[in-house]
């Protein structure tokens, strides 16, 4: 922390063009304020957490990128895991909102959803700047 501290006053001084321990404080209190809203939820955080796995990740960029509803015995076919392991993925991915299920007898079919979509879209903007 002191180090932080140190590191913080510095900035503060090249920016303000001299420093002191109100500067910080006021400083420490606008950096709380954004940590506070940034941090206020976890909503936002599961989707990225769930894609941090490979499998997932597969399975929801293929979803994404075919645009139609799939059945589990397809999506089976693009991964190199065992049955139990896709269906398992495909539930985190539902469970995330990056994916949407509809059962049909025997057989369950899995699409992409808005968020997965938006979110996979944002990423291939980012890497094209």
């Amino acid at each position: 922390m002191a180090d932080s501290s140190t590191r913080l006053e510095r900035l503060l001084a090249d920016e303000l063009g001299e420093c002191c321990d109100a500067d910080v404080e006021r400083r420490r209190a606008e950096l709380d304020a954004v940590a506070d809203e940034a941090f206020a939820t976890d909503d936002v955080r599961e989707p990225f957490a769930v894609l941090g796995n490979e499998t997932r990740y597969r399975l929801a960029r293929a979803l994404a990128v075919d645009g139609t509803e799939r059945c589990v015995c397809e999506l089976e076919a693009l991964v190199d895991v065992s049955e139990s392991a896709v269906s398992h993925a495909l539930a985190d991915l539902v469970a995330a909102g990056l994916a949407s299920r509809r059962k049909d007898g025997n057989w369950r079919y899995y699409e992409s959803t808005a968020l997965a979509d938006d979110l996979f879209a944002a990423a291939e903007q980012g890497s094209e700047t």
